[in-house]
């Protein structure tokens, strides 16, 4: 621990973000402009030690400004202003393509039959690599910021699913909340798991009862995009939610 803190001390803090370039992102994003000024604070320093510790690769002919890597950085950090700077720890980039990517995958089933295909992504997060955006779908959650989806939010909830070893849904949390947690994510999970079976329309995107760690992902989505809907269809998965990212920046109004 004494290492740990001398450390933490050598260690340097990032510079500060340039104020042009941060007004820029706080006039591009609603999040940013909803929040009071002590969690802007906060998410300006996040956004920081983001910049100073991620390297941002954009591909495929995409460019990004300084003010367009701000924006980013902002995005991906504001599911920590409550969990902090701890939830960079594991992985050094963020690849952001300019629209959908495709990736090829593979299973071997039950009788050993190699299966292939591809899918075609707006987001990914590798459980010990980088955090993969596609820049359009990015631009259109700032364009629609309360229609329920934010594809940033979603990866990097999958990387703090991920920091206790386990992707489950549950992020690391203390021994009795975690309970809790465990318990209400499964009750509300398995009812949205019945109800998309049965065919049933849900308030929830279906693609939440794919697993439970998506479960996590897309309800952080609705925490920072429609909470008022999460609230009402899943009020004690809401209140989770509120507890470990704060309030979301669009829980009045």
């Amino acid at each position: 621990m004494r290492l740990a803190r001398l450390f933490g001390r050598l260690r340097r803090p990032p510079p500060d973000l340039d104020p042009a370039l941060w007004r820029r992102a706080h006039d591009a994003l609603p999040w940013l402009r909803a929040l009071d000024p002590g969690r802007q604070a906060r998410l300006r320093a996040l956004a920081a030690r983001f910049l100073q510790d991620k390297t941002i690769t954009p591909v495929a002919g995409l460019t990004l400004d300084d003010a367009q890597r701000v924006q980013l950085a902002a995005l991906c950090c504001l599911p920590l202003l409550e969990f902090g700077a701890e939830g960079l720890h594991g992985w050094s980039q963020l690849i952001v393509y300019p629209g959908a990517f495709r990736v090829s995958r593979s299973h071997m089933d039950a009788a050993g039959v190699l299966h292939e295909w591809d899918d075609e992504l707006i987001g990914e997060a590798w459980e010990s690599g980088p955090v993969i955006l596609s820049w359009a779908d990015v631009q259109a959650d700032i364009a629609a910021p309360r229609e329920g989806y934010c594809v940033a939010a979603h990866e990097i909830a999958h990387k703090l699913d991920a920091l206790d070893g386990v992707l489950d849904g549950t992020p690391p949390l203390p021994r009795a909340w975690q309970r809790q947690w465990a318990r209400d994510f499964q009750q509300a999970f398995d009812a949205l798991a019945a109800a998309v079976d049965a065919g049933r329309e849900t308030a929830i995107d279906g693609y939440a009862a794919e697993a439970p760690e998506e479960f996590f992902a897309v309800c952080s989505e609705y925490h920072f995009s429609d909470p008022a809907l999460l609230r009402a269809a899943m009020p004690a998965v809401a209140a989770h939610l509120a507890r470990f990212y704060g309030p979301s920046p669009f829980a009045t109004g």
